[in-house]
């Protein structure tokens, strides 16, 4: 009996994704230079990820 497929693990996800997490979100608009240490992180802008 095979595996149903939405059961396969994270590992196998390969779509790109066009939502990020919170924290993703930090992560680059702190690359980008538009969040500081200490700035609240409720209603951030929209962000694309990067490529």
């Amino acid at each position: 009996m095979s595996q149903h497929s939405s059961l396969k693990g994270q590992g196998a996800i390969k779509a790109k994704r066009n939502v990020l997490k919170r924290f993703e979100r930090v992560e680059v608009l702190k690359r980008r230079g538009q969040f500081k240490d200490g700035q609240r992180v409720i209603g951030l802008p929209k962000t694309k990820p990067d490529e």
